[in-house]
């Protein structure tokens, strides 16, 4: 199968979607928020979910497919305040939680695990402009016109590596500061990251 991005352009490609990953970002204040007050593990299910929303994206971009977000209409805002309503939900939800210890006493089960995920699916999917940077970024290193099902293949690769390592540093750091804190201030924890998850479902509802 042909390949047409060179190694050149694949490491600058590389390298450029790591840059832009560590720049303070919504998606990087959902990551930290719910590793430090709910564990490591959430902010792994809450990167997934962003980088599973960054591929349907870069799929959408490759294969010319924006004008589908121009054809959905009224069902385009729906997702975004779907996800901003539910930022918002989750950040309640955290607030009304009793005091833990963050560290082993932290619980995990699959319910959760899906709403972390989910968390960051929304985030991702919410911000329609995503779709329209790939569109214009993607380009600059690779041949959209002639690109190859393989070129696909190794530019979501490259964009699951630079954005899922750097989202992961963010949500390991997070879950050690998290820890450190102890249960004494696990509350102080759990409310500071229930701000910035309604600080970020408020920030979709305000989005054009």
């Amino acid at each position: 199968m042909e390949v047409n991005i060179t190694p050149a352009n694949m490491l600058a490609l590389l390298g450029s979607m790591l840059v832009l990953a560590m720049l303070p970002s919504v998606s990087v204040l959902a990551v930290s928020a719910r590793s430090a007050s709910a564990g490591l593990i959430h902010g792994v299910a809450t990167t997934i979910g962003i980088i599973v929303g960054d591929i349907i994206y870069i799929l959408l971009a490759i294969f010319g497919l924006a004008l589908l977000t121009k054809t959905m209409g009224e069902s385009a805002y729906f997702i975004k305040y779907a996800g901003g309503a539910y930022m918002i939900w989750m950040g309640i939800r955290l607030w009304k939680a009793s005091s833990k210890a963050i560290s082993s006493e932290r619980q995990v089960n699959t319910c959760s695990l899906v709403s972390s995920f989910m968390a960051g699916f929304f985030l991702t999917l919410a911000d329609q402009k995503v779709v329209v940077f790939y569109l214009g970024f993607l380009p600059a290193f690779i041949n959209l016109a002639g690109i190859s099902y393989l070129d696909t293949a190794i530019v979501m690769a490259v964009a699951v590596v630079a954005v899922g390592s750097v989202k992961l540093a963010y949500a390991l750091l997070a879950d050690k500061a998290g820890t450190m804190f102890g249960s004494k201030a696990s509350t102080l924890i759990n409310r500071s990251a229930s701000g910035v998850m309604v600080g970020v479902g408020l920030y979709l509802f305000s989005k054009q």
